[in-house]
């Protein structure tokens, strides 16, 4: 499977709708996170969670979010969801890590900015890692500063905050390969604005291809 970092990664996440999963597609995102969080304004049904998969199957790649949840119930989800990458925000079991790795997934695990596992948590074992502000989905934006002084060994996706406005000056002023939004491209929590998402995608592409000239 080919990596999906590389030139650049841009994520709208929580994705709720099928229009909102096919325009993020035909926006030019990299991929739709569907929101599976116990807890998240934006977390949908499984079925709907299929739905939103079917619909954009080979237009972009598809990432299952979990936090709150049980390493069964994550692989019993995975069974039936056809998706390529998977985000986890509690903590990673060598079970489930193996689970994961046998169905060939891409393991993308987030961290808190500010907790420990920032400092702590050996990368190595997964694919690429999410920093993340404190709140998860919340739109807070936070301070980027950390990263200079913490270098990961994997891919680097920004999140907290991010919108159309400020995307390009965050992947500028750190070494970051991707960015991901969700309440900075929505009118309403899971409701996205397809300018804002339009924008979005634009503004980040042209940033990530700067650092090419």
């Amino acid at each position: 499977m080919p990596s999906p970092f590389d030139p650049g990664f841009v994520k709208i996440c929580g994705v709720t709708t099928v229009e909102d999963a096919e325009f993020s597609a035909r926006a030019g995102a990299s991929a739709i996170g569907v929101n599976l969080a116990v807890g998240s304004p934006r977390r949908v049904s499984l079925e709907m969670a299929r739905e939103l998969i079917s619909a954009t199957d080979g237009a972009l790649w598809r990432c299952a979010i979990y936090r709150g949840s049980g390493d069964d119930e994550i692989l019993r989800d995975l069974d039936e969801l056809d998706v390529e990458m998977v985000q986890l925000h509690d903590a990673l079991s060598g079970t489930l890590l193996d689970a994961l790795r046998e169905r060939s997934l891409i393991v993308v695990k987030a961290l808190n900015i500010e907790g420990l596992d920032f400092d702590e948590f050996d990368e190595a074992r997964v694919d690429a890692v999410l920093v993340d502000g404190p709140r998860p989905g919340s739109g807070v934006t936070h301070a980027w500063t950390r990263l200079k002084d913490r270098r990961f060994a994997v891919p680097v996706i920004a999140a907290g905050g991010l919108n159309p406005a400020n995307v390009a000056a965050v992947i500028e002023s750190t070494t970051i390969i991707g960015v991901d939004s969700a309440s900075g491209v929505e009118r309403s929590p899971g409701t996205k604005d397809h300018e804002a998402v339009t924008s979005f995608v634009t503004n980040a592409r042209r940033a990530f291809a700067s650092r090419e000239e």
